[in-house]
């Protein structure tokens, strides 16, 4: 017989079927993370190919502490990165940055950085779909805004947030639901039903 800790065998120590343990299954993931698995359901369901953007890094050292398991213990960025997301949609490039917020009132435009407006404006330039994808985490609505209405916006108000009442009236809401966890597309349709 063998002696473990605390008296326990070799096995995990079984959960009592009666507690009253909650399960939070989804409601730690992340905005990100739900929109991953959205694009993965539209992949799936071959609705669109949408893909998030790695972030280039230059790698500068290396650990080997067995030949199996390299670490990576010191890396760079190697110049800023342009938006989240992009792919392709119905023939037209897509192309998009999640955001989240905990504000309730307003969407800080300190959220958005230059190169990443640059890049945004320069896709919209050559025909390319771009929007954002703005999550309020104190309500749990996601919007989806054009490009071209925050262009609009940053372009006739030199304000440093966009007023929560400007996204509810103009842009468009992503219902969530479980597949896809936030259905973005719906709400892009409902855009591109518009143009």
């Amino acid at each position: 017989m063998i002696n473990y800790p605390a008296g326990q065998g070799p096995h995990k120590k079984r959960r009592n079927p009666y507690s009253s343990a909650t399960n939070y299954s989804s409601r730690g993931m992340s905005f990100e993370d739900k929109i991953n698995q959205s694009n993965l359901y539209y992949l799936k369901h071959q609705i669109a190919v949408i893909h998030k953007k790695p972030t280039p890094i230059q790698v500068v050292k290396v650990d080997y502490p067995k030949r199996s398991a390299a670490k990576i213990t010191e890396a760079y960025y190697r110049n800023a990165s342009t938006t989240d997301y992009n792919g392709i949609y119905k023939g037209l490039y897509i192309d998009f940055e999640t955001k989240e917020t905990k504000n309730k009132t307003s969407f800080p435009l300190s959220n958005l950085h230059d190169h990443q407006l640059k890049h945004m404006h320069d896709c919209y330039q050559h025909g390319g779909v771009v929007f954002l994808l703005i999550s309020f985490r104190s309500n749990q609505t996601v919007y989806l805004l054009p490009f071209k209405l925050l262009q609009y916006y940053l372009d006739h108000f030199q304000k440093q947030s966009i007023p929560y009442e400007f996204i509810e009236q103009n842009a468009f809401v992503c219902s969530q639901g479980i597949f896809p966890p936030i259905d973005y597309i719906q709400a892009l349709d409902k855009f591109l039903d518009q143009q």
